[in-house]
């Protein structure tokens, strides 16, 4: 009588196999638990909260008289501005604390449980949207604080902050792939404000392109910064929708198509 031979130790081979309805049910588990760890640790959240406000009344008050005449004039310009520089900028958290948690040993615990190997990263990328709705939200309210009232109307108003935090979601599939692929969380701020910082300040969230030297407008109007800024400001300031719109969506779309799965690859390969 013949018998199967038992393939033990490093000959067998267990794979963890995920349906998509398990997969999405684990990363919702995942997102919910980063929204408790900033329940319990609220400082996560300094950025998001006194970002917005303090950025707000600084540039108003320093660049409005010089830029528009008044503080008051230079509210529509300037809160787009704002609100853009602003949940960009929050993204990187993202990365940042991604490599932290890998550093911790966290997705190594995750590795023994019975869920899909990319819950925790997907779980990770969703918790972090609000974190994005925080900083919309108290931007546009300082704003309103200030006398800023968009003339698109308030449903305008809720599209353009859909559309800062689908980009800025998007825009987060990089910084998580700095987040894999870096050795330290500093390493990854630090990359990433290198990317950020001449994207947001050489564009046209602040001051108008034509007041620039003509080598600069142009690399302002191919800056994918100022093509969003563009969209926020048609939609809140008059209720209309142009080509910057569709530039946004689609510049978000191409990061996630080609960022989505290095990042996955990068994952799987480190987890």
């Amino acid at each position: 009588m013949s018998s199967t031979p038992i393939r033990t130790g490093a000959g067998r081979q267990l794979k963890n196999h995920t349906s998509f309805g398990q997969t999405l049910r684990n990363s919702l588990t995942m997102a919910y638990r980063g929204l408790l760890k900033i329940r319990r640790t609220p400082e996560q959240l300094f950025d998001v909260t006194f970002q917005p406000i303090i950025f707000t009344l600084m540039f108003t008050y320093i660049f409005g008289g010089a830029i528009s005449g008044d503080v008051h004039s230079y509210l529509p310009v300037i809160i787009p501005g704002i609100l853009v520089q602003t949940v960009i900028t929050t993204s990187v958290v993202t990365g940042v604390q991604l490599r932290e948690d890998m550093d911790k040993g966290v997705f190594d615990r995750f590795k023994s449980l019975p869920i899909a190997r990319i819950a925790p990263l997907a779980g990770a990328l969703l918790a972090d949207t609000i974190r994005y709705t925080i900083a919309t939200v108290l931007t546009f309210v300082m704003g309103y604080i200030m006398g800023y009232r968009p003339d698109g109307g308030i449903g305008n108003v809720v599209i353009a902050g859909l559309l800062v935090i689908a980009c800025s979601w998007a825009i987060s599939w990089i910084f998580a792939f700095f987040g894999v692929i870096a050795r330290s969380a500093s390493s990854v701020q630090g990359i990433s404000m290198i990317i950020l910082f001449p994207l947001t300040f050489l564009s046209n969230a602040y001051v108008p392109v034509d007041t620039m030297p003509d080598w600069l407008q142009w690399f302002v109007k191919f800056n994918p910064i100022s093509h969003l800024v563009t969209a926020v400001r048609d939609l809140v300031n008059s209720g209309t929708v142009g080509s910057d719109l569709g530039i946004s969506l689609i510049g978000a779309a191409i990061i996630v198509v080609i960022f989505a799965p290095i990042t996955v690859r990068a994952y799987m390969r480190r987890t």
